[in-house]
């Protein structure tokens, strides 16, 4: 097991690359990367890095020299042979040859396009213009950067036992969640805390320590390099990215209308099984599921991103009864804002109800709080977003206003077309 203190003790080096490969990313990266590699080539994208945290300046923190450094190394990756053997020819979700032919020939030949990083205040404003799949692929290492390089900003000024004792203390405070989730018969929890990890050492650290402690109970993770390192299961569907991008591309209200569910035909005709999973709160779920055509009913099951999870699931299974299905044999991940509390609190309300599972994100990779003065190390809501695509602008409204993003005015055009009323804001933590 790797010394995690004195690795960090080591960063002090000139250069210690974060990101080290292509793969370092969620599986539904790559698999979206898929689809609009497929589907809409040809679309050009804005990626924009947007600090919800204003109490964090990210500008102040992180020396400008060195984020340039990470991001001119992530520009220089490509894909190892053992990492292009790992995608063609690995089993994914029961599947072989997951990647076909043509995206593997074209993503092996990728570098990612060029960044654009500029200083506003206490605060770097930081984008990627270019084709869709290629600039898709800078999200995640992007978000990954930035977060480890908070981290190392504050760990620069302790001393090597001063290091220990905080990841001893980290440590502990995460197998302390573990041994209380291990409770509970016919637990389902994967690891979705890639990008706003402490760091891909400690991320790496607690997909194993799930493992330990979870064994079968432990399903796999997000991030593609420790799935093929570690020799467990990738996992991930797709995101609120599709909608948004499909959306923005609309002509016209009655298209903008269609186009969350244009989104998942196209998806459909790539993928079975648990693959098909709805994601439904992009411009609000009460409305999606209202107008979502017949055959999505059909589809293995659903995700709960933002809102109130409990109420979106007994939505779920409403839906799910008036169109003729037995909810029982649906499968419901919840992946929004989750600690082992809240696990526990939701497996127990729905376990006998419909097949739940658990993407566990920031509070498994990222749970510093209180372990160090002034919590200087605690998580912090960092997101980086398709901002215009072929220069029009993207919306998202999600179950939870506070996470809602895109001009006003197209905002209240989103919600007149998606009939979103009223909502509940729920305070955005990560």
């Amino acid at each position: 097991m790797v010394d995690i203190a004195a690795r960090v003790w080591n960063h002090k080096w000139k250069i210690d690359p974060i990101i080290r490969s292509l793969i370092d990313t969620d599986f539904y990266k790559l698999l979206m990367c898929q689809s609009v590699f497929r589907n809409k080539p040809d679309t050009q994208v804005t990626f924009s890095l947007i600090n919800r945290s204003k109490n964090v300046p990210l500008a102040h923190l992180i020396d400008e020299g060195e984020l340039r450094e990470q991001l001119d190394h992530i520009r220089s990756l490509s894909l190892s042979r053992g990492e292009s053997t790992w995608m063609r020819g690995n089993t994914f979700y029961g599947k072989r040859q997951m990647f076909t032919s043509e995206f593997m020939d074209w993503f092996e030949a990728l570098r990612l396009p060029p960044y654009h990083l500029e200083r506003h205040g206490d605060q770097y404003e930081l984008t990627f213009k270019g084709s869709w799949p290629e600039v898709m692929l800078w999200e995640i290492p992007a978000l990954a950067v930035l977060m480890e390089l908070r981290s190392r900003a504050v760990l620069n000024i302790m001393g090597r036992f001063e290091l220990q004792v905080l990841y001893a203390r980290a440590m502990t405070k995460l197998w302390e969640k573990i041994k209380k989730l291990r409770e509970l018969d016919g637990l389902r929890v994967a690891d979705f805390g890639t990008r706003r990890r402490h760091s891909f050492l400690w991320q790496d650290w607690a997909v194993q320590a799930m493992y330990e402690g979870l064994s079968e109970k432990f399903v796999g993770t997000s991030n593609c390099l420790i799935a093929k390192n570690r020799d467990v299961e990738a996992i991930g569907t797709n995101a609120h990215e599709l909608p948004m991008v499909y959306s923005a591309l609309a002509e016209n209200d009655q298209a903008l209308a269609r186009a969350p569910y244009d989104v998942l035909s196209d998806w459909q005709e790539e993928h079975d099984g648990n693959l098909r999973i709805i994601l439904p709160d992009t411009f609000g779920t009460e409305g999606f599921l209202k107008n979502a055509p017949d055959w999505l009913a059909g589809w293995t099951g659903i995700r709960i991103d933002s809102g109130d999870p409990a109420l979106a699931a007994e939505n779920a299974i409403k839906w799910w009864g008036m169109r003729g299905e037995d909810p029982t044999q649906k499968l419901v991940i919840f992946s929004d804002g989750l600690d082992a509390s809240k696990i526990e609190e939701l497996h127990k309300q729905f376990r006998d109800r419909v097949r739940v599972s658990f993407g566990w994100g920031t509070m498994l990779t990222n749970d510093f709080i209180d372990l160090t003065e002034q919590d200087a190390l605690a998580p912090f809501s960092l997101v980086c977003k398709a901002i215009d695509a072929n220069g029009k602008p993207t919306v998202k409204l999600s179950d939870n206003p506070n996470k809602a993003m895109g001009p006003n005015k197209e905002i209240e055009r989103y919600k007149r077309v998606f009939g979103v009323g009223d909502q509940v804001s729920i305070e955005v933590v990560v």
